[in-house]
């Protein structure tokens, strides 16, 4: 299986000046603010009349046990999977976040983020990494119970660190999600088409199931599109 838009980051640890903009406290915590200028931006999987015929031939099934499920069973946070020298945080953090700063040719530590979940206005800095998180969009915990748990560690590894199924995010909203689906957590209305978009391609593209009510909120999700 061809794993798409592949990455990886490296975790060092730098003390930055931490820029203060519109709608972010100094610590990188998003006060009201505009909301999101492009929610729609993050790349990758996703297109609605492609997400209509995949979410069609998803299986629907009954959630495993998370019995034997820890992080490292999907190899380790985070890799270099496409051998550019960048491991897949840093790489995702390059991507999804506007006016980048690096040190060295990977490492982020600095941009601004604009929230796909919530659509709040965030500025990143090393010195609070914390606040900005990579999410699985199919969350690992979930795929876990719904046939992940069969996989070889080199299947487990490709999805962890695929692109298609990764976005920064707000520390906050990520830590609300952990590992529910969409039936029992969903982001802002403005964002639930493209959530929904790349989830549908994820399960489709690694052949997992999704429980009856995912399947049906999913359903509800792609009419906001």
């Amino acid at each position: 299986m061809a794993l798409r838009w592949r990455v990886r980051a490296k975790v060092a640890s730098l003390a930055v000046p931490v820029m203060v903009a519109a709608g972010c406290t100094a610590n990188g915590v998003p006060v009201d603010g505009p909301p999101d200028s492009h929610p729609g931006r993050a790349t990758g999987k996703g297109n609605e009349a492609t997400a209509r015929k995949e979410l069609a031939k998803l299986k629907t099934g009954t959630p495993g046990s998370m019995t034997g499920y820890t992080r490292d069973q999907f190899g380790p946070a985070w890799k270099d999977v496409d051998d550019n020298g960048c491991d897949t945080r840093d790489d995702i953090l390059a991507r999804d976040l506007d006016k980048v700063q690096k040190r060295g040719t990977c490492v982020v530590v600095a941009g601004d983020l604009h929230d796909p979940y919530t659509g709040k206005a965030i500025i990143f800095a090393k010195a609070h990494a914390f606040q900005v998180q990579i999410d699985h969009v199919f969350p690992l915990g979930l795929a876990w119970k719904m046939g992940a748990d069969h996989w070889s560690e080199d299947k487990r590894t490709e999805l962890a660190n695929d692109r298609g199924n990764l976005l920064a995010v707000w520390s906050r909203p990520n830590e609300q999600k952990s590992d529910k689906g969409p039936a029992e957590w969903q982001p802002r209305k403005d964002f639930q088409c493209t959530y929904a978009e790349k989830l549908i391609a994820v399960a489709h593209e690694y052949d997992l199931s999704v429980t009856r009510a995912d399947h049906s909120e999913l359903e509800t999700m792609l009419r906001t599109c």
